[in-house]
């Protein structure tokens, strides 16, 4: 089994080398395509206005200066357009991507870039103490992601659909098994924009998200992974959302004329 590692920390980010090892517990043949420098935030974007750049940092790893989106078009359509992937992990991610944070999440986009291109594809994320970014317990991911990611394998999913985990902020001997729930939403966040001003007092911003704890449902990402569980929730590429187009097609009709 061929697998592409990408994330959206960037190609030294710790969380790439606990996906690596991952990767080198399925199989020997893993490739790793990694952004120049950190993406977070960057989403499903991909780079057409500038030149990318590919640069090999070592036997089978390469960092791209780009988006997670590129990396992973870079990897599977350049450097292994002979042989495909026939699996990508994106991660593992410092802190979770959970909730409505998918739809920001550079992680989750490098695994929906695989899944696009017809690849089986997993975001792999660290729920943590985002203050204590130095300390993190990767451990988890280290212990319980070979074994997970081998049953997902096993079990198979739709094409379309992508895997999207989330290790709990605990211990790999504390973590509680895995849940397989819905994607939920955050009933307590903030966004903030910080006003600064540079040496030529200049102001510039920095955008920000602010979380409060809160006690959100246990079946969802969010309840899985504060009750100790890593959590494991299909996202499907396509985003219609069926029920509100069938009450509109019956109240409006499938097709309509201006008069």
């Amino acid at each position: 089994m061929r697998i592409l590692v990408t994330n959206d920390d960037g190609i030294h980010a710790p969380g790439l080398a606990v996906a690596e090892k991952i990767a080198r517990a399925l199989s020997d043949d893993v490739w790793v395509v990694a952004p120049e420098s950190e993406q977070s935030g960057a989403s499903h974007s991909l780079t057409l206005t500038l030149p990318l750049r590919l640069r090999q940092v070592s036997e089978r790893r390469y960092a791209v200066t780009g988006t997670p989106t590129d990396c992973v078009m870079m990897g599977c359509l350049q450097l292994l357009k002979d042989r495909r992937p026939d699996l990508v992990l994106s991660g593992v991610n410092w802190g979770s991507n959970l909730a409505d944070d998918v739809t920001y999440s550079g992680t989750v986009a490098g695994a929906m870039e695989g899944c696009a291109l017809g690849i089986p594809s997993v975001a792999l994320s660290q729920v943590c103490d985002e203050e204590a970014r130095e300390n993190i317990d990767w451990t988890p991911g280290e212990v319980h992601g070979p074994g997970l990611i081998r049953q997902l394998l096993t079990a198979g999913w739709s094409d379309g659909v992508l895997m999207n985990v989330n290790f709990p902020h605990a211990a790999a001997a504390a973590v509680k098994g895995w849940a397989l729930v819905p994607q939920g939403r955050y009933d307590l966040q903030s966004t903030e924009i910080e006003e600064r001003r540079d040496a030529r007092s200049r102001a510039y911003y920095w955008i920000g998200l602010r979380r409060r704890r809160a006690s959100p449902p246990e079946g969802t990402d969010l309840g899985a992974v504060t009750n100790g569980k890593i959590s494991v929730t299909p996202l499907h590429m396509n985003l219609t959302e069926t029920a509100a187009l069938q009450k509109m097609q019956e109240k409006l009709g499938r097709n309509r004329a201006f008069s």
